[in-house]
Parts: C-alpha cells; sequence; structure tokens
C-alpha cells in the first residue's frame, strides 16, 4: 500500500465512524496489505483526530488471549489508541446511534504515574511506573464489516489493527488498587448483561499475566518511536470474549474484591 492508501482508507474509517454506515474489508481492496500497512493506516487516523482536537488519554492491547489469537490464526497480540473522546464514567447510558455494532470486554486497566518506553522495558519497569491499577469495560465497535457479503471473506487481523484496534470506548471502576496488592493473574470478572451471566474470566487470560501486556506494548510502541507517557491508561487485554450490547443492554462486570464497573446502551 502506499500513503496515500493509507490515507484514504484512514478517511473511510473516520467517515463510517461519523455516519454510521460501516466500509468494506481493506484487506478485499488491498490484498497485499500486511501489519506495517494496518499500523499506518491507524497512526493516520490519529494525525487526523490530533487535528480536529482531540487528546490521546492512552492505548488498548487487544489479541492478548489464546482463543482470540487462533480465531484469527495470529500469534501476537495487537493494539489501539485511546482518545479522550472515548472516556465514559461508570454507570453512564451510551446515547443511542453513538456505536455500530457494540460489544465490551472486561479488563484491568493500568494507569501510569511515569514514562516508560523502549526496546527493552522490563517487569519491573512496568511495575515501577504504575500509579494503580484499577477494573474496566472496553467498548468495541467495527468501522468495516464483519464479512463480505459477495464473498463470505471475514475480517483479518489487519482490518481490526486499521480499525483502531476496533476501540470505541473506555469505562474506567472507581477502585483504585496498587499494582503489587492483588495477584492479578487470579483478577476475575464475572460479566453479566440485563441479568444473566454471559462470560466470566480470570487476568491471567491475558498473556498469562496483565502485567506482560503492558510490557508488551512497550516495546511494540519503542518499533515505531513511540512511548507511554505520564496519566495515560492502559488497557491490558481482555480475558473474556465479546458481549454483544443491542439497544437496551445493561451491562454489569463484577470483579468481586477487586470492583465493579457499569455500562448502560440506550
Amino acid at each position: 500500500m502506499t500513503p496515500q492508501d493509507h490515507a484514504q482508507a484512514a478517511a473511510d474509517l473516520l467517515q463510517a465512524e461519523q455516519t454510521g454506515e460501516q466500509i468494506g474489508l481493506l484487506t478485499k481492496r488491498h490484498p497485499e496489505m500486511d501489519m506495517d500497512d494496518a499500523y499506518a493506516v491507524q497512526n493516520a487516523i490519529y494525525r487526523a483526530k490530533s487535528a480536529a482536537g482531540q487528546k490521546v488519554i492512552g492505548w488498548k492491547i487487544g489479541l492478548t488471549s489464546k482463543a482470540m489469537q487462533y480465531a484469527l490464526n495470529i500469534d501476537i497480540p495487537d493494539s489501539g489508541i485511546l482518545f479522550d473522546d472515548m472516556l465514559f464514567e461508570t454507570g453512564a447510558t451510551v446515547p443511542a446511534g453513538r456505536f455500530i455494532q457494540p460489544r465490551i470486554e472486561a479488563e484491568i486497566a493500568f494507569v501510569m504515574k511515569s514514562a516508560i518506553g523502549g526496546v527493552d522495558v522490563t517487569r519491573k519497569e512496568v511495575i515501577a511506573a504504575t500509579d494503580y491499577v484499577t477494573p474496566s469495560i472496553e467498548i468495541l465497535d467495527t468501522r468495516i464489516l464483519r464479512a463480505d457479503p459477495e464473498t463470505g471473506q471475514t475480517r483479518s487481523v489487519y482490518d481490526t489493527i486499521s480499525d483502531n484496534a476496533a476501540n470505541a470506548g473506555i469505562v474506567l471502576g472507581r477502585e483504585r488498587h496498587a499494582v503489587d496488592a492483588h495477584d492479578l493473574r487470579w483478577v476475575g470478572a464475572i460479566t453479566s448483561r440485563n441479568g444473566e451471566v454471559e462470560e466470566t474470566g480470570l487476568g491471567a487470560g491475558v498473556l498469562n499475566d496483565p502485567v506482560e501486556s503492558v510490557v508488551w506494548l512497550a516495546r511494540r510502541m519503542a518499533q515505531y518511536g513511540q512511548s507511554i507517557a505520564p496519566g495515560q491508561v492502559i488497557l491490558s487485554g481482555s480475558f473474556i470474549r465479546p458481549v454483544e450490547c443491542p439497544s437496551g443492554a445493561d451491562i454489569h462486570a463484577d470483579f468481586g474484591p477487586f470492583g465493579s464497573v457499569d455500562i448502560r446502551f440506550a
């Protein structure tokens, strides 16, 4: 793909976000598309949103579980960018029409107190740079069709990365914990929709330990000349499968002693 291709794909995705009309698979339009192309499209979206006045508040890590990696035939996570207009308070209601096909995932969020970056970032450095951890919900959306209606071809990881790793929103819990106050591998969530349990999972599903997920992100960002800044939020990756959120969905993620998060879709 050329830089012009990247810019056009980004413009199409931004229009889809604004209009609610999904676009076709980028991998069908550009069969030669690879990982670098996908992140180039994502970076073009970043530049456009920054130019429009939106601020980066953090990063998300996706595809951290083996189940999701197997589903997309990939063996590494992906990442996306969190912007300030994506943040919802726990207990809030998402306005009708805000998203196209919203889904949610339960995750452990890291809030950083100091900058961290470099290809050799260590687990110890991530822990030292973390201000606190908190329960969270990530809201997913897709500005790209999940499958091509003509061929049945499904989205690939390159489509997803281009689409800002399918990120659309973030909901943080009120509870704040020191990063070493809990064994994050054993922090889990019971996620319910309209009072019925839909998914359960444990932090160990995230690269065996959510801290390792943040290590991976810092190292990947270094390859693109980026780093994690103080105050930024890192969504470390989901340990449940995505839960569909049609109109009227009332979501409650119960993390036990770790806290809880709620979000409703009008």
